[in-house]
């Protein structure tokens, strides 16, 4: 999967994207976590899961203070993230981990975007960069077991 969140004309509609992504991701994980064999893969999972919720709480509170609406839940993309998740399971726990790999790339482009552009609000610094140091563990971590 490739995602286009961060490519948004205005940052606002951006940063509610990703919000939107985080959401999606941490439906992909509840998918992953329900499928999963094994409990240590299982204990990280659900911890990367917390961060994301964090993360969720943070932009949604950053856009709060800008006076924007942030969303309520995963968007309508969410379906292909958990889909994939749920496809894997007919492979085992390496599948599964391999398509939350996949979400990871997407969340580390995501977060990579909303850093770079010129337009970003001085106060989204360190919420994007907490949320990308994260979202680059989780991947660096999957990727570690999946190799």
């Amino acid at each position: 999967m490739s995602t286009l969140v961060g490519t948004q004309q205005d940052f606002h509609k951006a940063l509610y994207e990703l919000c939107e992504l985080d959401f999606d991701t941490v439906r992909a994980y509840k998918a992953a976590l329900e499928r999963l064999g094994n409990e240590e893969y299982k204990a990280q999972l659900r911890a990367f899961m917390k961060d994301y919720l964090q993360h969720i709480e943070d932009v949604t509170n950053l856009l709060e203070r800008h006076n924007v609406k942030a969303p309520i839940g995963p968007s309508s993309k969410q379906i292909l993230t958990e889909g994939k998740v749920i496809f894997a399971n007919i492979f085992g726990d390496a599948a599964i981990l391999k398509a939350i790999f996949d979400v990871e790339v997407d969340t580390n482009t995501a977060y990579e975007r909303l850093l770079n552009r010129q337009d970003k609000w001085i106060d989204a610094d360190d919420i994007l960069n907490r949320g990308l140091n994260d979202a680059q563990f989780h991947k660096s971590w999957i990727e570690q077991i999946i190799k």
